[in-house]
């Protein structure tokens, strides 16, 4: 093994300084999450260190990807900005989580749920189980207005009528009246959508939103937030396990691992030429149109860190055939691996070593209904 380059230990995985400008004035980003370390205590009296100095910057218009295997620490990063995680589980956070420049976790109660109810928004996963079976679809779409506005029953319908013309649903005026069990997944998700928009979010998280869907409409969720996030500069956190969503979507990817971001950069730098072995493991995962018919899909080899037991050294060590015993005993150095790109490894790839299967190169869940 070669020495590995020299870089000054870090405790976190710091946001990159990602600050947009306008007019010759600097513009703080839309959410700004600083060394963010969340543990959840369950009822058994466990403790689960989920997040460990968790750093990212979203702008406005922008597309961040999240991605990483289950249990890495995803979707409770999100419940975080949103303040929502199981009642039965006690939370304790650390650090920031900065919504148009205020702390989302030191806010007044008060101030907090009227910065999340104007501000954020969330796209789940599926949309059956979140949207209320027993309630119609108009009140649901609306629901984000009423808790500010009293709405008639007769402007809450054509209000809901419209949201659901922008998310291009059809016969809007008709499935405004109907409940979430006489539409389709793929309506039921537009639904989502169209809830989400309703109250004009300034961020939008989107947490696996089109896992339920059939791969025939998958394309057709996406390319919709897509058109919104530009037509309405939605800063939008878009988490998923198949980083080949993220290709031509995201412009920036953050790559999650047992709780921590091992890297982040560019979509395009970090698909082609992926610094931490980690991201080169997920590339390899993902099918690919070339190469023989028959062929076995190459895995991540063991099981994500036990999140219950102290990570002395990097949580990746023993999966990752590029391991050394300083892997397992001290925290990984955060390197810079190009511009604006990030690695936390102690000995990350570098150029020449592109991904073996490039992502334009690949069958990717987006790209299949093309």
């Amino acid at each position: 093994m070669t020495a590995a380059p020299q870089a000054a230990p870090a405790a976190g995985h710091r946001a990159e300084p990602h600050h947009r400008t306008d007019g010759g004035r600097a513009a703080a980003p839309v959410l700004e999450v600083r060394s963010l370390d969340v543990t959840l205590h369950t009822p058994g009296g466990r403790a689960l260190h989920v997040l460990h100095g968790v750093g990212l910057a979203i702008d406005a218009g922008e597309c961040l990807g999240v991605v990483g295997e289950s249990g890495s620490g995803k979707s409770v990063l999100a419940r975080t900005v949103l303040g929502v995680h199981p009642r039965t589980t006690r939370v304790t956070a650390g650090g920031q989580v900065l919504l148009n420049g205020e702390d989302l976790l030191t806010a007044a109660p008060t101030r907090r749920a009227e910065l999340l109810g104007t501000g954020v928004a969330m796209v789940h996963q599926d949309p059956m189980t979140s949207l209320n079976p027993v309630v119609r679809i108009a009140d649901q779409v609306t629901e984000a207005l009423t808790a500010r506005r009293r709405l008639s029953r007769r402007a809450r319908r054509e209000t809901a009528a419209a949201l659901l013309a922008a998310v291009d649903v059809p016969d809007p005026a008709r499935r405004a009246r109907a409940y979430p069990h006489e539409l389709s997944g793929g309506l039921r998700q537009r639904v989502g959508i169209a809830a989400a928009l309703a109250g004009s979010p300034a961020l939008l998280l989107a947490d696996e939103p089109t896992t339920a869907l059939d791969v025939t409409v998958q394309r057709t969720v996406l390319d919709l937030l897509d058109r919104h996030r530009e037509e309405r500069g939605l800063a939008t956190l878009l988490i998923t396990h198949d980083i080949g969503l993220l290709y031509g979507r995201a412009r920036r990817i953050a790559v999650m691992y047992g709780g921590r971001i091992v890297e982040t950069g560019p979509t395009g730098a970090v698909t082609e030429y992926p610094a931490h072995p980690y991201t080169a493991a997920l590339l390899r995962s993902v099918p690919r149109v070339t190469g023989p018919l028959r062929r076995t899909l190459p895995a991540v080899p063991g099981s994500p860190p036990d999140l219950s037991l102290p990570i002395p050294g990097c949580p990746f060590a023993p999966r990752c055939e590029r391991a050394e015993p300083v892997c397992t005993a001290e925290a990984p150095p955060v390197h810079r691996a190009g511009p604006g790109r990030t690695a936390s490894c102690h000995f990350p790839l570098t150029p020449p070593h592109p991904s073996p299967h490039p992502l334009e190169k690949t069958v990717t869940t987006a790209e299949n209904a093309a």
